[in-house]
């Protein structure tokens, strides 16, 4: 009678171990303190920006505040031409707002605004993990960037990009397990 209570309990016990695995591997975060909750809502920021319509006032009030939003970098015009005009690109057409930009020299701002979020999570059999056989990550998030050229108080040009679903996964396999690093390290020596 006791044996098979002891043995009940050992078989609860192993798989309250063994269910509970899982949850113990590593887990990382990459966030940003940022305005947007996702990239949809960081796009419709930008959307809604209008060249020579647009302040830097009502920009604030959209939650890019470059004196309070992370993540944004005040670009000054030095920045902006080496960033937006090509090395020799005398020819080059450029958009109205870079022109007027440049010509406005030092009361142009630019504002590069990037923000991201990642989450990274091991996957996979704990044992296999722990015992450095077979580690799978799994990384899904988004970022979002934009800048744009402000002067005299108005944003005079925008543009975009990011990665609206980033994911990527790794499987990193070491046949000899625990072992495989030992075999580095000797090796290393030599």
């Amino acid at each position: 009678m006791r044996m098979r209570v002891a043995l009940r309990l050992v078989g609860a016990a192993s798989m309250l171990l063994l269910g509970g695995c899982a949850s113990m591997l590593p887990r990382g975060a990459a966030r940003t303190d940022r305005p947007w909750q996702s990239y949809a809502q960081a796009h419709a920021a930008y959307a809604a920006i209008q060249p020579y319509v647009t302040t830097l006032d009502a920009l604030r009030k959209r939650g890019v505040d470059p004196d309070s939003t992370p993540n944004v970098q005040l670009l000054s015009y030095a920045d902006i031409l080496r960033d937006l005009v090509p090395a020799g690109g005398d020819g080059v057409a450029l958009d109205r707002g870079i022109r007027d930009c440049l010509r406005e020299q030092q009361q142009c701002v630019g504002y590069a605004i990037a923000q991201r979020h990642v989450e990274t999570r091991r996957v996979g059999n704990f044992w296999a993990d722990f015992l450095d056989f077979r580690r799978e990550t799994r990384t899904r998030g988004w970022q979002y960037r934009m800048l744009v050229l402000s002067v005299n108080g108005r944003i005079v040009y925008k543009t975009w990009g990011g990665e609206p679903h980033i994911a990527q996964d790794s499987i990193e396999r070491n046949p000899l397990g625990p072992l495989q690093s030992i075999g580095d390290s000797v090796a290393r020596r030599f």
